[in-house]
């Protein structure tokens, strides 16, 4: 009912947290060269963990051992999903990696709806993603970090599954909680990649702001447009992630796009928006998670 007289203010949360996330992202890839992406990435769930832990308190609630399973699934997955991302990112270019890794929750969303329209939407993103894959002799992409990326678009789809079995719990308590349980397989594999370097005070510096605005705004702002909200207006707002990601890893990381590129960009936006266009009319409105 509150989504009505303000619908702009929920949207651009919506807008906020894609744009925080893109650019905590950013940032985070420049410190590859200084603790590799693996330890980057532990910086960020770690930091994430302990930001969300201290600021939603989770042991304030109950947790049922099914619960416990539910939320050590979606927290593992997470952990993996943001390890693989990130090593995708030291070989292929943020946007793209963000466009390939989409193919998760598409096709997620192209299996919760049986209509023919639909089939319009899986030729798009089967189009877009045949133009990013390393296929053929115009293929410019490390197929290394493309295969990093499909593990993570692989991990997005299970994380989306996951999360909805948790859906019942308060989402502060599932998520600070299923970043602990990420933290247990990103950290030590950060720490065996970067070592002592992980406790130099500037790193550690970084890793809190890169946590703080790729992690703990984000998931605020969606938090608080989810209620507010209808849940096909913020699917559809999510599905810009690849073209904002593009475009600021374009104006912070000097990653410059070829018009080949950005058109495969724009088919897998056009299957993303429309997937959740026609999967929210064939069934009633469910709770979204974002990656």
């Amino acid at each position: 009912m509150d989504s009505r007289p303000t619908p702009w203010l929920p949207a651009l949360a919506v807008l906020g947290s894609v744009t925080s996330l893109c650019i905590g992202t950013s940032f985070a890839k420049k410190l590859f060269p200084l603790v590799g992406a693996e330890g980057t990435s532990a910086l960020r769930v770690g930091f994430s963990a302990l930001v969300l832990l201290l600021f939603w308190r989770p042991w304030r609630w109950p947790l049922g051992r099914r619960d416990a399973g539910f939320v050590i699934r979606y927290g593992l997955t997470l952990g993996v999903m943001n390890l693989l991302f990130y090593m995708a990112l030291r070989t292929i270019p943020f946007g793209l990696a963000v466009a390939i890794e989409f193919s998760g929750p598409l096709a997620v969303a192209m299996l919760s709806s049986r209509r023919a329209v639909d089939f319009v939407w899986l030729a798009s993103a089967i189009a877009g993603l045949a133009m990013l894959l390393p296929l053929g002799q115009h293929a410019a992409l490390d197929p290394t970090g493309v295969m990093f990326a499909l593990g993570a678009a692989v991990c997005w789809a299970l994380y989306i599954l996951f999360g909805k079995q948790a859906g019942h719990l308060h989402a502060g308590h599932s998520v600070s909680l299923g970043l602990v349980a990420a933290s247990v397989v990103v950290v030590p594999v950060g720490i065996a990649k970067a070592g002592a370097s992980l406790l130099d005070p500037g790193i550690l510096a970084a890793g809190v702001g890169i946590a703080i605005v790729s992690s703990a705004i984000p998931m605020s702002l969606e938090m608080m447009a989810l209620k507010r909200l209808p849940s096909q207006t913020f699917g559809i707002m999510v599905s810009l992630e690849p073209a904002v990601a593009s475009l600021l890893a374009m104006l912070l990381l000097g990653e410059m796009l070829t018009a080949h590129q950005w058109l495969a960009i724009g088919f897998i936006v056009l299957a993303s928006v429309g997937s959740t266009i026609t999967a929210r009319r064939a069934r009633p409105e469910a709770p979204e998670l974002a990656g």
